[in-house]
């Protein structure tokens, strides 16, 4: 028997951001038997606990997909250090809990009821060739004219950020239902002056057999959005913004920069399940 929490992360309300499980004490589970627990609970991700290896960390996690291990993401980041403080977990230094994952240590900051992850730099960024915009136009079933600019936003899953000219353009994107090749697509466009939200963002990505999903609220697409939109001056300070409206949620996603140029990804996190498993 192992504890295990169910953890709604960035959403306005009960049920309106992204889930994602996490397993306790998971020590002395294989890889294999974490994908194969993954598959069962049948979430974007799930999330096991583990005890650090480096000595500055406050706890180990390892990420999971439907299909694979994933070296960093952002909604389980916030998440399971989430789930981690509310079994009891003190970090090492108040209000800021260090995470071990396979992408290095990953700074969370507690800011009242709020967490927020710093942005990990990315790993690609910059204009997409013809030949790649071209698939994704395919994608979208869009127009060339329709793309404002398009940049690779990559800080480990590959993603590649359209931006529309507004948010309304974004909504209404209907994207292909499948395409054979391995994509990940970012959507962001501005919505008007005094919205609730300064931009909408939609994720777009494939399975391993093609099928087009879009994720409710997607951190690390945030992350590398976010430090694009400050570099090209379209952003300053600190915004919000939202996803899932395309899927009936009301993910909201609080962006800001601080004075050292780190760009925090922050939001509502709350446990809506919790129990023990028998594995």
């Amino acid at each position: 028997m192992r504890d295990f929490q169910m953890v709604d992360v960035f959403g306005s309300g009960p049920f309106s951001g992204n889930p994602v499980a996490v397993v306790f004490a998971a020590d002395d589970l294989d890889t294999e038997t974490m994908q194969r627990i993954t598959r069962w609970f049948n979430l974007s991700e799930t999330t096991f606990l583990l005890p650090p290896t480096n000595p500055d960390a406050d706890y180990r996690v390892r990420i999971f997909t439907l299909e694979r291990e994933l070296p960093f993401a952002g909604h389980p980041t916030l998440g399971t250090c989430h789930a981690w403080l509310k079994a009891g977990g003190e970090p090492k230094t108040d209000n800021i809990v260090i995470q071990q994952c396979e992408a290095g240590l990953i700074q969370i900051r507690r800011t009242g009821e709020r967490l927020a992850f710093q942005a990990p730099p990315r790993i690609r960024s910059g204009p997409v060739d013809d030949a790649t915009l071209n698939e994704v136009l395919q994608v979208l079933r869009l127009d060339s004219s329709a793309i404002v600019e398009a940049q690779w936003a990559d800080n480990g899953p590959g993603w590649i950020a359209v931006m529309l000219e507004s948010a309304q353009a974004v909504l209404s994107v209907n994207a292909a239902s499948y395409h054979p090749s391995g994509v990940k697509i970012g959507l962001v466009g501005p919505h008007e002056p005094g919205s609730d939200a300064a931009w909408e963002v939609r994720a777009i990505f494939n399975s391993e057999n093609g099928t087009l999903i879009e994720d409710p609220v997607t951190g690390s697409l945030n992350a590398s959005v976010a430090q694009w939109l400050f570099e090209s001056g379209r952003a300053e300070g600190g915004y919000v913004a939202a996803q899932g409206t395309k899927l009936g949620r009301a993910g909201r996603i609080h962006v800001e920069r601080d004075t050292d140029g780190a760009i925090w990804i922050g939001g509502a996190t709350e446990s809506l399940v919790s129990g023990k498993a028998e594995f």
